[in-house]
Parts: C-alpha cells; sequence; structure tokens
C-alpha cells in the first residue's frame, strides 16, 4: 500500500511530491474578479498543503460568475480575459514558492452566478427552468453562446499555461455548468446539448476536447490536466444522473483525451451512493443506495490510467491513511482552512500538533480572508466547520454564504 509521503508521477510524467492534495476551495477574496493581497496572502501561507494545491474555481466566460458572492470585494476569481494574467502569475507564484505543483480550476457557474443577478445581469444555463432555489430568473443559453463558452475553457487553459501553473482541473461537479449540462434535472434541451445521455455528455466531451487540444499545442508536455466531478446527483426521488452514468462519462472522458486524474468531490472520502454530497440541497432517496462500495471504489474500472483523487472530511492522519487505501490521492479542504500546515505535520511526524479549531487567534495566524472569516464566523454555517465562539468577533457585519440578500431588479421572479 502506498503512503502519505510516496511521491506519485501522473500520465503526462510530472511528479508530485507527497499524495495530499489541497482540494479548491472559495476563499470569497476577489474584486472585480482580480486576485487581491488577501487572495494571495492565502495561497501563500498554504503552499504546503500538499504536493498539489487546486485553486478555487475561476470563472471563464464574462457570463459564468461570479458565484456565491454577496458583495464586491467578496468575489469568486475569474479567468475569463488577458487582463487577469498578471495576478494569476502572482497566484501561481504564492503557490509554488515551497516547491508544489499549481493547479488552476476553471469553471463556469452557470444558474449559480448569483452575483450577475444581484447586478441586474442575466444568469444563463442549459435551460430556461424556474429554479425553486433561486430567487432568480435563469436565461437558456444560445448554442452560439453554448459553443463560445466550450472555447473560453480553452482560452482559459492558455492563460494557466501563461501565469505559470503546472496544471488546470476542469470543473465539472457541485452544480455547477459542466454538471447542469449533464443532469437531465438541469439540462430540458432537445439539441445536440440535451435529451438523451449520450447528448447530455456532449457538452462535457467538447469542453475537455477544447482544454486538451490547448494543452497539445501550448504547454509542457508534463502539464496537469484533471476533471472534478460529483459522483451522482440525485435531489430525493428525482435524478439529475446516476453513479452508473458518471461512470460512463468518465470512461468516454478517460479513454478519448489524455486526463492525469478524475477527482471526486464529496462529504466524505469513504462516500457510497446514495449519501449526501457536496452542495446537495436534498438527499438522495433510500432507493438510490444500490452499493455498499464507496464511489472511490465504483469509479476505478473507469479512469483508463488516469488517477483518482478523492476528499471529504479528512481531518486526521488516520483518515488521511484510510482515504489513500482507496484511492492514489488525498485532498483535504476544510482542515486546511483551519491548519494551512496539516499535511506538512502529518508527513513530518508531528501529527499531534494539528490545529483543529478554527480560533479568532488562528483565523488571523493562518492567513484565512475576511471573506472565509465572515462566512465561518456567520450565525448560520453553509457548510459545517469546527469552530470557537471568540470567532464571531471577527464578523464584519453583513457578510456570509447564508446571509444573502437580493435586490428588487429585473432579474428577480
Amino acid at each position: 500500500m502506498a503512503n502519505l509521503n510516496d511521491a506519485l508521477t501522473f500520465p503526462n510524467g510530472a511528479t508530485v511530491a507527497n499524495r495530499f492534495v489541497m482540494s479548491p476551495m472559495l476563499t470569497n477574496s476577489g474584486e472585480d474578479g482580480y486576485a487581491t493581497q488577501d487572495t494571495l496572502d492565502y495561497y501563500n501561507a498554504r503552499s504546503k498543503a500538499g504536493g498539489m494545491i487546486i485553486t478555487e474555481y475561476h470563472y471563464v466566460s464574462e457570463n459564468g460568475g461570479p458565484a456565491m458572492t454577496w458583495k464586491r470585494g467578496r468575489e469568486q476569481l475569474a479567468v475569463y480575459d488577458d487582463k487577469f494574467i498578471p495576478q494569476l502569475k502572482k497566484l501561481a507564484k504564492a503557490i509554488k514558492h515551497s516547491g508544489n505543483k499549481a493547479i488552476l480550476q476553471i469553471a463556469h457557474t452557470g444558474r449559480e452566478a448569483n452575483y450577475r443577478a444581484m447586478q441586474d445581469k442575466p444568469v444563463y444555463a442549459p435551460s430556461a427552468i424556474d429554479f425553486p432555489f433561486l430567487p432568480y430568473k435563469v436565461h437558456e443559453f444560445t448554442d452560439e453562446q453554448v459553443k463560445q463558452v466550450i472555447a473560453d475553457f480553452g482560452a482559459a487553459a492558455k492563460r494557466a499555461i501563461e501565469a505559470g501553473f503546472d496544471g488546470v482541473e476542469i470543473h465539472g461537479a457541485n452544480h455547477y455548468l459542466i454538471q447542469q449540462f449533464f443532469s437531465q434535472y438541469s439540462n430540458r434541451r432537445t439539441d445536440h446539448w440535451g435529451g438523451s445521455l449520450e447528448k447530455r455528455m456532449n457538452f462535457p466531451v467538447a469542453v475537455v476536447k477544447s482544454v486538451t487540444d490547448i494543452v497539445k499545442k501550448y504547454a509542457p508536455k508534463d502539464f496537469i490536466v484533471g476533471y472534478r466531478i460529483s459522483p451522482e446527483e440525485i435531489h430525493g426521488k428525482n435524478i439529475g444522473y446516476t453513479w452508473q452514468e458518471a461512470t460512463q462519462l468518465i470512461d468516454h472522458l478517460t479513454k478519448e483525451f489524455n486526463l492525469d486524474y478524475i477527482h471526486l468531490s464529496m462529504l466524505k472520502y469513504d462516500s457510497k451512493p446514495g449519501d449526501a454530497l457536496l452542495m446537495d440541497r436534498e438527499q438522495a432517496d433510500q432507493k438510490f443506495d444500490d452499493s455498499a462500495k464507496p464511489y472511490a471504489t465504483l469509479f476505478k474500472p473507469y479512469l483508463n490510467g488516469a488517477k483518482e483523487i478523492i476528499v471529504g472530511s479528512i481531518t486526521s492522519k488516520e483518515d488521511a491513511e484510510k482515504a489513500l487505501a482507496l484511492a492514489d490521492l488525498v485532498a483535504v479542504g476544510r482542515e486546511n482552512l483551519i491548519d494551512p500546515l496539516f499535511a506538512d505535520k502529518v508527513l513530518n511526524g508531528h501529527a499531534d500538533e494539528v490545529i483543529t479549531t478554527l480560533t479568532a487567534a488562528q483565523a488571523k495566524a493562518s492567513h484565512l480572508t475576511q471573506g472565509l472569516i465572515d462566512t465561518f464566523s456567520a450565525p448560520q454555517l453553509g457548510i459545517p466547520i469546527n469552530r470557537s465562539d471568540d470567532l464571531k468577533t471577527l464578523h464584519e457585519g453583513f457578510g456570509a454564504w447564508t446571509e444573502m440578500k437580493y435586490p428588487q431588479n429585473d432579474q428577480m421572479k
């Protein structure tokens, strides 16, 4: 069995120094799409969080974000224009200064681009559906717009190359646009981009082709390309897609393209069918508990040489070792928000020194962004984290995922 200290070489020849990965996490620190000093300090402090550090998702099209944003200066980051390259270079440098790989996660958030609606701008998705959980309208992409977004993913990959990143992760998970196209719940189209399972696969396939074509043309041979997916999407009894359909997509992608890894987005590293997944609004009906095997095991036969990353609720050395028994790489999220040296301490025999509670002092010492401080000090947590009461003293009034208020404008229902 592999050890957490073991190096790993991807199919393209790139080698990471150990089996830890920092998972992508929104910092709510952008301003007009640009990384700020708050952003850079946060990533600089986490440069030892794994052999590979994946950034938060960057939106590839002007209409692709910001998502989960409540005000200017607390935004998602962008990569849709060359004007962002200077700040992206600083971001890559901050991540890489300890010798680890920097991966830029690229995404279009589709219907989740809530800040556009706040600014009275249209929000786009595969289909114009009245989603009950959104206060704003959603507009359907034209065929021409769909093709532009596909091209935008490739352009974003080229910017990542120019900025000095070691790879990109295509974000096909967590209910953002790629998943929306793959989901029969979100995608009611009857053209090339929707309908049958095969047609619902067309958008993710086209996006991966767009990215890998650019990588072949402009990137070094060892440039890493990964793909993140939510293993299934089931809302109660309503199916977006099953894990069996997701493995068909992954089988197609890993056979047709040179993907280095597949990243399963989960709340717990050993999640299995029917379990709640990250960003799900409703747990799957019991009838979908159709396998006792974890997703990590179920997806393995469909990787075709790509490596597997799993994530979720890894807060100790013991958790990490159990996760590594299931997959090639172990991604750590929330624990890196609390203690950026989690992986470094575990790898160097100091696991007993890991800090497990987010206090006000630790939030400042770990260079947590003010956007994340506001989120995790809010009265109601959107994502659970082990926090102390004194964290609330750092809350800068209104401002958190759970405190969003929408203005009255033409985009509201």
